[in-house]
């Protein structure tokens, strides 16, 4: 096995940087996708539903390796998306395009609880008064859901940060570009006597994650009572 690229020294700000960056794009990025994904699979009944739910979810049970190679078919030179090889390969919007896709069934599947959650009655009622598809949705579908999707968001943004396997798979472990704290923390364990340098990122990892895990709860807590008191 070839070894991983190694820094000779842990930029330990530079890291954490790098990877809430790559994070926080994975997430803004998939948000929308996430959603649309969700409220289709919530609320509409039509041949292939199946096919699609497992093939969101796929990325859950295949190795992350294998996610990983098959971005980097799709986006080789001479693959179907080669048009972007340059802008992504080695780059950190690799890197963030396989923690988009690593964060997604996580996402998609926590927003559709929250949707499938939403009183079909309310929607029925809001039509039966001359309100539209777009304005019931707006109104009372979103609102309603919204303690999902900031809590699929945020998951998806801890998931983001830990993403290793598709990651260094597809875009390789780049000192300054695409390594990300996870990537940081195995080069580092590759170095003898580097064992300082890897409890301070495995700290910060699992203080970043927490820290995502409480937000989530404590947004959804709030945006549960703020329903409660309309």
């Amino acid at each position: 096995m070839v070894p991983l690229p190694v820094p000779g020294r842990i930029f330990v700000t530079a890291i954490i940087l790098l990877s809430l960056k790559v994070a926080l794009v994975a997430v803004v990025a998939s948000l929308p996708i996430a959603f649309a994904l969700a409220w289709v699979l919530a609320r509409l009944s039509f041949p292939g539903k199946l096919l699609l739910d497992g093939l969101v979810h796929l990325p859950l049970v295949v190795p992350p390796v294998v996610t990983g190679w098959l971005l980097l078919l799709a986006f080789a030179a001479d693959g179907p998306l080669g048009a972007f090889s340059d802008a992504v390969l080695f780059r950190w919007t690799g890197a963030a395009i396989a923690s988009a896709v690593m964060a997604l069934p996580l996402m998609v599947r926590a927003m559709r609880l929250s949707i499938e959650g939403v009183d079909r009655r309310l929607e029925n009622a809001a039509r039966t008064l001359g309100a539209g598809r777009a304005r019931v949705f707006a109104s009372i579908t979103l609102p309603l859901s919204l303690p999902g999707i900031l809590a699929a968001a945020i998951l998806g943004f801890a998931r983001a940060l830990g993403e290793f396997g598709a990651t260094i798979t597809f875009v390789s472990n780049v000192p300054g570009e695409t390594e990300t704290l996870p990537l940081a923390i195995y080069a580092a364990l590759q170095v003898p006597g580097s064992e300082g340098a890897v409890w301070r990122l495995a700290g910060v990892s699992v203080a970043l994650s927490l820290a995502a895990l409480v937000a989530s709860e404590v947004l959804v807590r709030r945006a549960g009572r703020g329903q409660h008191a309309l």
